[in-house]
C-alpha cells in the first residue's frame, strides 16, 4: 500500500497544486517510482490512500502505473495506520508492504519481504544504518527493534532511521485503529507489551521528501543514478540562450529568455522566461506548471 493522503504542509505552495506523491521526479511523479519498486519486488496489486487534492489521482495516471493500484478516498486523512486499516477489504488477509509516499529510496522489496517471512515478524521496519544511539530507531543483537522515539526496549548494538517503509503482519493488521499513525499507536504499544519488532537493513541514502531542499536533492539525485547533466521532457523546448545544468525541464515545458537554469526543476506544462520570470541565473528553485516560482533558502 502506498500512503498518499497528507497534507504536505512543509512544502507549501508546491503542495497547493499538488499532493506531495505526485511532485515530479524526473520523467515521472514520485509515487509512480513507488509503485515500480514493487512491482520490481514481487508485489502484484496495491491500494493507494488520497484525499488532499485527491481529484489529481486521475484514471490515466493510474493506469501508467506497472500493477493495478485501487484507489481510497479520505475524506481527512486517517494517518497511517487508520489508512491502512480503511484499506483491509481492498488488500484482502496478509502481510502487506506499506510505503509513505514521499520516500523516495533504492530499497530491494524482494530482500525485505523474504527477511519478514524468514522472521515471522509482527513487523518488519525497514531502517537506514546509523552509529549506535543515534537515529530514530535503535536496533538489537538480533535485528530487534529495541528504541524507538526515545523508548528504550533492550540492549542497542546499532542506530538507524526508520525509512518510512515497513511489512505490516496479519497480527498486527488486527490491531489498527481506525485513526491513529503506526509508529505511535500500533508499534509503541506492541513493543510495551515486550513483543518484538523486526528490522530490515536499508540502504543509507534515502530521501525524505519533505521540503523543497530535500525534493532538489531528490531530483540532483535522480540525474546522477542516470549520469544525465540534465533532462528535458518530451515537448518541452528550451531557448538558445538559455544555459540548462543540473536541471530537470518536463514534458510539454517552455524555458526562454537568456541566462542559466542550475539545480531547477520546471514541472511538464510551465513555461517561464529566464532573466524576465526569475532571475539570471535561475539557481535551486522550482517553476509550477501554474506559473509559481518557488526557491530554496540559500
Amino acid at each position: 500500500m502506498i500512503l498518499a493522503a497528507g497534507l504536505g504542509t512543509r512544502l507549501r505552495p508546491l503542495t497547493d497544486e499538488l499532493p506531495k506523491p505526485l511532485l515530479w521526479l524526473g520523467d515521472r511523479p514520485l509515487v509512480a517510482h513507488i509503485a515500480g519498486q514493487l512491482a520490481a519486488g514481487g508485489v502484484r496489486r496495491a491500494a493507494l490512500n488520497k484525499s488532499h487534492l485527491a481529484e489529481r489521482f486521475t484514471r490515466d495516471l493510474l493506469a501508467a502505473f506497472p500493477l493495478p493500484v485501487e484507489v481510497l478516498h479520505e475524506p481527512e486523512p486517517f494517518g497511517t495506520a487508520g489508512g491502512l486499516a480503511n484499506a483491509a477489504g481492498a488488500l484482502g488477509d496478509g502481510d502487506v508492504v506499506l510505503w509513505n509516499g514521499d520516500i523516495l529510496i533504492d530499497l530491494d522489496v524482494a530482500a525485505l519481504r523474504a527477511a519478514h517471512g524468514e522472521r515471522g515478524a509482527a513487523a518488519t521496519l525497514a531502517v537506514a544504518p546509523r552509529p549506535a544511539g543515534e537515529g530514530t530507531v535503535g536496533v538489537g543483537g538480533r535485528g530487534e527493534v529495541v528504541r524507538l522515539r526515545g523508548e528504550r526496549f533492550g540492549e542497542e548494538v546499532a542506530g538507524g532511521d526508520f525509512v518510512g517503509v515497513q511489512v505490516v503482519g496479519e497480527a498486527l493488521r488486527r490491531r489498527l485503529p481506525p485513526r491513529g499513525c503506526m509508529v505511535g499507536d500500533v508499534y509503541l504499544p506492541w513493543l510495551r507489551e515486550g513483543r518484538p519488532l523486526a528490522t530490515f537493513a536499508a540502504p543509507a541514502v534515502w530521501h525524505d521528501i519533505g521540503t523543497l531542499a530535500a525534493y532538489l536533492a531528490a531530483s540532483a539525485r535522480w540525474l546522477a543514478q542516470r549520469g544525465l547533466p540534465s533532462y528535458v521532457g518530451p515537448g518541452a523546448s528550451v531557448a538558445e540562450g538559455v544555459d540548462v545544468t543540473g536541471s530537470v525541464v518536463g514534458a510539454g515545458a517552455r524555458v526562454e529568455g537568456a541566462g542559466a537554469l542550475r539545480g531547477c526543476v520546471v514541472w511538464p506544462g510551465a513555461r517561464v522566461a529566464v532573466g524576465v520570470d526569475v532571475g539570471a541565473p535561475c539557481e535551486r528553485a522550482v517553476v509550477t506548471t501554474q506559473g509559481r516560482v518557488v526557491r530554496a533558502a540559500s
